[in-house]
C-alpha cells in the first residue's frame, strides 16, 4: 500500500529528512556548544593565569610562593576541579594550590617559550582529564631573571556535565520541532495532492455521468493533465456518435429490406411454401434481434457519456405496471407492488424504463396469477435491491445460469426474442449495477437487480 500511496510516500520521506537533518542538526548544535564553553574555559584559565603570574613573590632564600590567593574559592577546596601549579624547574621547587593537596599536575616536559601559553590535556586527580594552560615566564630577581613554569587546569568533567545537560535540553526540544515539521509537512502534502483528488473526483462524475468534463479551475502544474482528459472525452464523444450514427443508419437501412422478407415469407405461406416462409421468418426474427440488440448497446453508450438523473422508482414501476397491465398477459395477474415512495435512482428514465418494461414483462409472460414487485435498500452500499417475482413454472436449476444471455429462450412455444433479459443485463453493466435469478420455494421465478442508489455527494 505504501509503495502506491504518493501521500504516504511523500510523507514517509520528507519525515526521513526532517529526522536526518535534525540528527545532524543535534550533533552540529552540541559541537558548537562545546566549542563554546571550552572557548569560555579558557580565556578563564587565560584570566587565571595571568593572576597567578602577577601574584608571584620570591623569598630571600629564593623560595617563591603567591602573594595575592585567587579570587575563586575552589583554588582551596581540596579536589575541586580547578587548581594551579607553579614549578622551578632549574632549582626544583614548586607550589600548587590548596585544591591538588598532596598531588601534581604531571606537566609535559616539551621546552617552552617565554611568555608563549600552551594548552595541554592531561590526567588529574581521581582518574579526572584536565584542561590545562601553562605558561614560561621570566621574573627578575635580586640574583638575577627566574624562569617558572605556571599553570591553570580545570576538570574537564564540569564539561561534560554541561554538555549532557544541554544535549537532555536539546532532545525533547528538536523532538518537538520534528513533530511540528511532520505536521507542516502533512499539511503542504495534502494542500499539494488537492488537485489530484479534485481531479479523481472528477473523473468519478464523468464515469458516473454527473459531468461532462474534468473541472477547468486547476492548477497550472495539473491543467496539462486535465486538458488531455478533457480532449480525450471529446474525442471520445466524437467517437461514439460517430458508432451511433453508422449503427443507427445501418440498421434503419435493414429495416425495409426484413420488412420486404417478412412480406415476402407472408405471400410464401399463402402459396403454401410452409417450410421455406417459416426459414425465411426465422432469418429475419434473427436478424431483427441482433438489430434491436446493437441499438439498444449503442443507445447505452450514448448514454453513458451524458450526465445522469435521479428518477423515482415507484412512480416509473407503477408507469410500467399500468402499461403492462392493459396486455392479454398482464390483465389476467394479480400485482403486489412495495416500492417505497422515497427511494430514487440515478439512472436516465428512458434506460429504466426499459429496465423495468423487460423485466416485469417477462414476469407477466410467465406468471401464472400473480406478480410481486418490491425494493429494499438493505443490499449493496450504494444501491436498492428490486425483486420482481412470479408464480409461474420457475426455470430448471441447469437453465438459471443461463437467463439474461445473448438470444437465449428456455420456451420457443412463448412469444419473443430472447433480447429482453439480455438488454437488463446490459443495461445495469452501464450503470454498475447486477442481476440475479432464484426459484422460489412455492414455485415461480425471483429476479432480484441492484440498481445505483441516488448520490447526494457533489463536487
Amino acid at each position: 500500500m505504501i509503495a502506491r500511496s504518493l501521500r504516504l510516500r511523500l510523507l514517509l520521506s520528507a519525515t526521513g529528512a526532517i529526522a536526518v537533518a535534525l540528527v545532524l542538526a543535534g550533533f552540529g548544535l552540541t559541537a558548537l556548544f562545546d566549542r563554546h564553553v571550552e572557548r569560555r574555559i579558557q580565556d578563564e584559565l587565560a584570566t587565571y593565569l595571568r593572576q597567578l603570574s602577577g601574584g608571584i613573590e620570591f623569598s630571600e632564600d629564593g623560595s617563591f610562593f603567591v602573594g595575592v590567593p585567587l579570587a575563586d574559592p575552589r583554588f582551596e577546596v581540596t579536589f575541586s576541579g580547578l587548581y594551579w601549579q607553579v614549578e622551578d624547574d632549574d632549582r626544583a621547587l614548586a607550589i600548587h594550590s590548596r585544591s591538588l593537596w598532596d598531588t601534581r599536575i604531571a606537566l609535559p616536559t616539551d621546552p617552552l617559550q617565554v611568555g608563549i601559553i600552551h594548552h595541554h590535556r592531561l590526567p588529574g586527580p581521581g582518574g579526572a582529564t584536565l584542561m590545562v594552560q601553562e605558561r614560561r615566564i621570566l621574573f627578575p630577581t635580586n640574583e638575577g631573571n627566574r624562569s617558572l613554569r605556571i599553570a591553570v587546569a580545570l576538570d574537564r568533567a564540569d564539561l561534560d556535565a554541561a554538555l549532557q545537560a544541554f544535549a537532555g535540553d536539546l532532545v525533547p526540544s528538536l523532538s518537538l520541532l520534528g513533530l511540528v515539521l511532520v505536521l507542516a509537512v502533512w499539511f503542504q502534502v495534502s494542500m499539494g495532492l488537492r488537485p489530484l483528488d479534485a481531479i479523481r473526483r472528477g473523473v468519478s462524475a464523468v464515469r458516473n455521468g454527473r459531468a461532462n468534463r474534468l473541472p477547468g479551475n486547476q492548477p497550472s502544474e495539473v491543467m496539462p493533465l486535465v486538458v488531455e482528459v478533457n480532449d480525450l472525452l471529446e474525442n471520445q464523444e466524437k467517437v461514439v456518435e460517430r458508432a451511433r450514427q453508422r449503427a443507427g443508419d445501418l440498421a434503419h437501412g435493414l429495416k425495409t429490406p426484413l420488412t420486404i422478407l417478412q412480406s415476402d415469407a407472408a405471400r410464401l405461406r399463402t402459396m403454401g411454401e410452409t417450410k421455406l416462409a417459416e426459414e425465411i421468418e426465422g432469418l429475419v426474427q434473427t436478424m431483427r434481434r441482433h438489430v434491436d440488440r446493437e441499438l439498444a448497446r449503442v443507445r447505452l453508450t450514448e448514454k453513458g457519456a451524458r450526465p445522469g438523473q435521479d428518477t423515482c422508482l415507484s412512480t416509473m414501476v407503477e408507469k410500467i405496471v399500468r402499461t403492462i397491465h392493459r396486455t392479454p398477459q398482464g390483465e389476467v395477474c394479480r400485482w403486489s407492488l412495495d416500492v417505497p415512495a422515497d427511494l430514487y435512482v440515478s439512472m436516465d428514465d428512458g434506460d429504466l424504463a426499459e429496465l423495468l418494461g423487460n423485466l416485469i414483462d417477462n414476469a407477466a409472460h410467465w406468471a401464472l396469477s400473480e406478480v410481486t414487485i418490491r425494493a429494499e435498500t438493505n443490499g449493496r452500499d450504494g444501491f436498492i435491491s428490486l425483486l420482481v417475482e412470479d408464480d409461474g413454472p420457475g426455470v430448471s436449476e441447469a437453465d438459471l445460469g443461463k437467463l439474461g444471455n445473448r438470444g437465449i429462450r428456455l420456451d420457443e412455444q412463448v412469444p419473443g426474442n430472447g433480447l429482453g433479459l439480455a438488454i437488463v443485463r446490459d443495461i445495469l453493466a452501464a450503470y454498475g449495477g447486477d442481476i440475479g435469478f432464484a426459484n422460489k420455494l412455492d414455485g415461480g421465478l425471483q429476479v432480484r437487480v441492484s440498481l445505483p442508489a441516488r448520490k447526494s455527494a457533489t463536487l
